[in-house]
């Protein structure tokens, strides 16, 4: 099969991915085969083909936001059956025994692994995921839009959690690129009042259509003071800037899996009056369901542009440059140097063979 990998990681300018044949994957005991059809492009895959964030895995094929069907199965895999479409996320495994996977928070698992970091992801004709960590997903809506709801979706639903947003309250985004603009929808379908910081006229402008009161650039004041704020943009400059737009008691939830430094802070602008600072790590497999259900009640929809498989390393440029609103998704565009593969007929069978 057709796979980017991520050959050296440095500047996306320069070309860290590339273009390789690979096997079609083997899935485990308890994984699922999937064809990809639609994958997201996420801040995280250019974080991962650039280096901001560590290797885990040599030569890894990056996306977490993949939809697409089942191909095969392992003997031990549940739940679903080969033609079922599926989603792929970001967290792809757990130990399931730790203390915090016992108490609810598996997002904080030491031993957790994660889909384009840890593992092949969707940059492919195909993946794997364990079948306990897949997503059902709503029928009404097509692979595209569905694709930035599995991680843009659920990590800006995380953060909307992790901000404890009152009933009502007036909610910063700082920052408004994939995750921002869905969770802008369902703040707002919750009934709070949003203000978005942001550069960019594309980014202002979708905010506006999707019912902010108001926009301006990220480092300006809002028109009111905050009761929650949430730092999409991975700026640790916005940090100290988003502090002072809380009210009394107010939380400023840090999204992003990778932040520039945050300068020093001064106490009394930024900090005194009980205010606080939350980070966000991962996603529980039970804010993804969460997510899902709220965004098919809600109509919550991504704004997306499409771009062939073939043109991933393109896509993250553009991503990286600000050239889009709202997500990126790439689709097989079955051009020459990107053939659709077809697993073995073994592998359109439940088999039990290992990685």
């Amino acid at each position: 099969m057709n796979a980017w990998e991520v050959a050296e990681p440095g500047p996306i300018e320069q070309g860290p991915l590339r273009l390789v044949e690979k096997p079609v994957p083997a899935p485990g005991p308890d994984e699922l085969l999937v064809q990809v059809t639609a994958c997201g492009v996420c801040r995280t895959d250019l974080h991962v083909s650039e280096g901001d964030l560590p290797a885990h895995r040599p030569r890894v094929t990056p996306g977490h936001e993949v939809v697409g069907r089942v191909a095969g199965m392992g003997a031990a895999a549940t739940g679903y059956a080969v033609g079922d479409r599926v989603g792929v996320a970001w967290l792809s495994r757990t130990d399931g025994t730790c203390a915090y996977c016992v108490r609810g928070t598996e997002n904080l698992c030491p031993n957790s692994r994660h889909t384009g970091w840890d593992t092949d992801g969707g940059y492919a004709e195909y993946t794997t995921v364990p079948a306990a960590f897949a997503y059902r997903l709503p029928g009404d809506l097509d692979d595209v839009a569905l694709a930035p709801l599995l991680c843009a979706g659920i990590i800006g639903y995380r953060a909307l959690r992790r901000a404890s947003l009152p009933p009502g309250g007036r909610l910063g985004l700082y920052g408004f690129g994939g995750s921002a603009h869905l969770c802008a929808q369902v703040a707002l379908a919750q009934g709070a009042t949003v203000h978005v910081l942001t550069r960019g006229p594309a980014a202002q402008s979708l905010a506006l259509a999707l019912g902010a009161t108001s926009v301006a650039g990220a480092y300006d004041a809002p028109p009111e003071p905050l009761d929650s704020a949430i730092l999409f943009a991975p700026v640790g400059d916005l940090v100290p800037v988003a502090l002072r737009a809380l009210d009394r008691g107010g939380i400023l939830s840090i999204a992003g899996i990778h932040l520039s430094d945050v300068p020093p802070l001064d106490y009394e602008r930024e900090l005194f009056y009980e205010k606080e600072v939350r980070s966000v790590t991962s996603n529980t497999r039970e804010d993804g369901r969460e997510f899902l259900t709220l965004a098919a009640r809600h109509g919550v929809h991504a704004t997306t542009h499409t771009y062939p498989m073939s043109q991933a390393p393109q896509a993250l440029r553009d991503l990286k440059a600000s050239r889009f609103d709202g997500a990126a998704v790439l689709v097989d565009d079955r051009e020459p140097g990107w053939s659709r593969s077809s697993p073995s007929p073994a592998r359109a069978r439940n088999i039990d063979s290992p990685h």
